[in-house]
């Protein structure tokens, strides 16, 4: 995601309308993936936790907001202090900034950046969720997210997409966030899992999706959110490179959900819903760092590859006994790391940058950047998050009771269910003629 679109010195740069427009548009299609991703996730989870599932995504919607106008964006985006972290004091509360003040060298408002920007650093703690499902105090979860973003979110973004960021400076490429968001979230996750432990009854029990159609609905909303995510982080479409981000993204995706389903095929014998919507996602993670790098047939080959990959890792809790509730491991982590390296093989030096992968004469110089942003941004968040996770289990318990788990965190934490199951068949009482209510007493006696 490029901090500016250079342009000569000799021109002068204008607010466009048409990008500031579509850079808007593109902002409320990532804000949509928030509560897509809530529905994903809530449909994967039992009945006694859907709600719980959908908080935890939502909340970020309130804290990460508040966080980012008051200092997030300054520390992420504001200028350079050493390549590890940003400062404007302009930026702290969005109060120093001109309604017409374009964002460097681009054509939208700096407004417009921080709102798109925004809705990033609030999918990101979002997607950690899902490996938590089933069994953590609400409270903490939130403490959870407040500390997240503001230790780990916002230094990586600085990272990676701000300029003078040490890794954007090495030349690690990262269109939309397969470092930054996906890497990130993922290496999170297993910090925080490994605090937290299993699920009572993990490998014991069946934890299967109460809701198939809601797992389809949130993968649709996501899918349909994923365009803005993408195709909107080139800041705006006069040369293209936007569009070409928007077709690879459809591209790797579907061939990812077809990879997914062949190897489930294969493997298990059946083609399942589940498997098609979490091949989908896998495809999208894959594609995001990758898609204003390669063409569509390189996106093709990153969706297959990526597809295949996450579907052979979600197996991998059951081997290595970690209780990764919903694949955020096996699919963000995974699919980051896939999607990020890839390029080191198929970037062709014609889209994004000149910067080429090992199959179009680039060798491995960008191979090994790539592993570097992959392996430094993996270590900070797994360790950092597991360090937060780790205080805060001390200090107030992450963790709801054993018998509260086993009630439902949504009665423990919420005081509601997600469906009424009492009002099931109707809403009227049943009627009692002559004779009926003498009838239905016998056959209760009987």
């Amino acid at each position: 995601m490029p901090p500016g679109i250079l342009t000569l010195a000799a021109d002068k740069v204008t607010l466009s309308p048409a990008n500031t427009g579509f850079m808007l548009i593109c902002s409320a299609l990532v804000m949509v993936m928030t509560p897509g991703l809530a529905f994903f996730y809530g449909g994967m989870v039992r009945v006694k936790s859907v709600l719980n599932m959908l908080m935890m995504s939502f909340i970020s919607l309130g804290i990460v907001t508040i966080l980012w106008v008051l200092y997030g964006f300054g520390l992420a985006f504001g200028t350079d202090k050493g390549s590890f972290i940003g400062w404007d004091g302009d930026f702290a509360g969005l109060s120093g900034i001109g309604l017409t003040e374009l964002w460097g060298t681009t054509t939208i408002p700096v407004y417009v950046f921080a709102v798109f920007q925004l809705m990033f650093a609030v999918i990101t703690p979002a997607l950690i969720s899902g490996a938590l499902a089933d069994r953590v105090k609400f409270t903490a979860w939130a403490l959870f997210t407040a500390l997240w973003v503001t230790l780990v979110y916002f230094p990586v973004a600085h990272w990676v997409w701000a300029e003078g960021g040490w890794l954007f400076d090495l030349g690690v490429i990262d269109f939309a966030g397969g470092t930054a968001v996906h890497i990130n979230a993922g290496a999170a996750a297993l910090g925080a899992i490994l605090v937290v432990g299993k699920r009572i009854g993990f490998k014991k029990d069946p934890m299967r999706p109460h809701s198939l159609p809601l797992v389809m609905l949130g993968a649709g909303l996501l899918w349909f959110g994923w365009f803005g995510f993408n195709a909107g982080s080139w800041l705006g479409n006069d040369d293209g490179i936007g569009a070409v981000a928007f077709v690879n993204t459809q591209v790797a995706t579907a061939a990812a959900m077809l990879g997914w389903l062949a190897y489930e095929k294969l493997r298990h014998g059946s083609f399942t819903t589940l498997g098609a919507a979490s091949g989908a996602v896998a495809g999208l993670v894959a594609i995001t760092p990758a898609c204003g790098s390669v063409s569509p047939l390189g996106a093709i080959a990153i969706g297959v590859i990526a597809g295949v990959l996450c579907a052979m890792a979600v197996n991998l809790k059951y081997k290595l006994g970690y209780d990764d509730s919903l694949d955020v491991i096996g699919v963000h982590l995974v699919g980051g790391i896939a999607g990020s390296l890839l390029i080191g093989l198929f970037a062709t030096g014609g889209v994004q940058s000149k910067a080429k992968g090992l199959f179009y004469g680039g060798g491995f110089e960008q191979l090994g950047k790539q592993t570097v942003g992959v392996v430094c941004v993996l270590l900070y968040s797994l360790v950092v998050s597991y360090v937060l996770a780790k205080v805060i289990d001390l200090v107030m318990g992450f963790r709801v009771g054993e018998d509260e788990e086993i009630t439902g965190v949504d009665q423990a934490e919420h005081a509601e269910t997600a469906y009424d199951f009492a009002g099931a068949g109707g809403g009227s009482a049943p009627r009692t003629g002559p004779g009926l209510g003498q009838a239905l007493n016998k056959k209760v006696d009987a």
